[in-house]
């Protein structure tokens, strides 16, 4: 049950709207520039990402690998992924910067979101 939940918060960890302060990624060039070199982290969870210019997604949460792949399309950050067995469906994402810091909001900005720092 932990590892179901923890699924749910690499997908969609819900957080109070900061949008005045994050600003959209639109591009893709500009999202790599801003990832180049760093890991997404939400350390609450122990989550670390990488994601990589190649198209993959690699890290952990909670001990457990993570594994998956990323494409852009349309302004969107487009992935899917597994995490140690437990696959997390294929979902479009807003991308918003602000800082060190690193917004995802599922369903193209509808849905809920989760606050990454860039390490």
């Amino acid at each position: 049950m932990v590892r179901w939940s923890v699924v749910c918060l690499v997908s969609a960890f819900a957080f109070p709207a900061l949008a005045d302060e994050f600003q959209p990624v639109r591009d893709k060039a500009e999202f790599l520039r801003l990832l180049e070199g760093r890991e997404l982290r939400l350390g609450l969870f122990k989550i670390g990402l990488k994601v990589l210019p190649d198209g993959r997604i690699e890290g952990s949460a909670l001990g457990w690998g993570i594994t998956g792949t990323w494409r852009w399309q349309d302004g969107y950050f487009c992935r899917e992924m597994d995490w140690s067995g437990k696959p997390i469906p294929y979902n479009c994402q807003l991308v918003e910067a602000r800082g060190n810091e690193m917004r995802f909001t599922v369903d193209q900005g509808a849905g809920d979101s989760a606050e990454f720092r860039l390490r």
